[in-house]
């Protein structure tokens, strides 16, 4: 066989491949139709009845911004207090002065500490999911940015992590509190709750932060801002929202 016929039946069999559909997924496409928009209490039902996981998945937001992130007047980013949480055990650690600790461990945080936690962050532990600290250490966690940023985990005064009332900040973030950022390409991607809440706690926690985000709304953006949103939970195919009403 030459070299063309070789290709011809690679290519064959990577298509067939890429184009089988798994009997969970063939139901999933059929239990809703994915030309249709939904109002984000219909979505919230869907999603519920098309997600095959056996483990209790996320529910997502995707919201697609008219905006551009590369200008600093069109950055959008903000924290939510999802009202039923979102379903998480959140791991939060505490970077504070001494007299800060004893607020903190009562408060809830999972770790608290100053300088050690700062060693072992320089060595590339980070197993949290939300970092705080009073404006007294962000000297030191301020040196940590090429470890922090790119896993979101830098704390800033702006989305509440850098305070002095540790123990507020640390009941947020147990509580259901989460940030958000748009990304370079112009989309949020927010977790709203779990497979397993009822579908009216769904809806709650995704109009809540749709709401802050519209707020959020640059005067400097032109056109539509919200382009676009899907609802999804993990592995389920996407539900479109319709987003004049919610812009209304």
């Amino acid at each position: 066989m030459n070299e063309s016929g070789r290709l011809h039946i690679k290519k064959t069999i990577t298509m067939a491949t890429i184009t089988k559909i798994t009997k969970n997924r063939k139901k999933s496409l059929a239990s809703y139709d994915a030309a249709k928009t939904y109002s984000v209490e219909d979505a919230s039902k869907v999603v519920k009845e098309i997600t095959t996981t056996k483990f209790d998945a996320s529910v997502d937001l995707s919201i697609r911004l008219g905006v551009d992130p590369k200008k600093a007047n069109q950055m959008v980013r903000g924290t939510v207090n999802l009202p039923h949480g979102t379903g998480k055990t959140m791991r939060v650690l505490v970077i504070c002065t001494p007299d800060k600790e004893a607020e903190a461990k009562a408060a809830g945080a999972d770790f608290v500490g100053s300088d050690e936690f700062i060693t072992k962050i320089k060595e590339g532990w980070t197993d949290v999911d939300v970092i705080i600290t009073t404006p007294s250490m962000m000297g030191k966690v301020g040196a940590l940015g090429k470890v922090l940023g790119p896993r979101g985990l830098m704390p800033n005064p702006k989305t509440g992590t850098v305070t002095m009332d540790v123990a507020k900040a640390v009941k947020e973030s147990k509580g259901g509190k989460i940030d958000f950022k748009v990304d370079k390409a112009g989309i949020i991607h927010a977790a709203v709750g779990k497979v397993s809440f009822d579908a009216q706690k769904i809806a709650e926690n995704a109009n809540e932060l749709l709401q802050t985000i519209i707020k959020l709304k640059p005067s400097s953006a032109k056109g539509a801002y919200l382009r676009s949103v899907a609802m999804s939970s993990t592995m389920s195919p996407g539900i479109q929202i319709e987003t004049k009403t919610l812009m209304s």
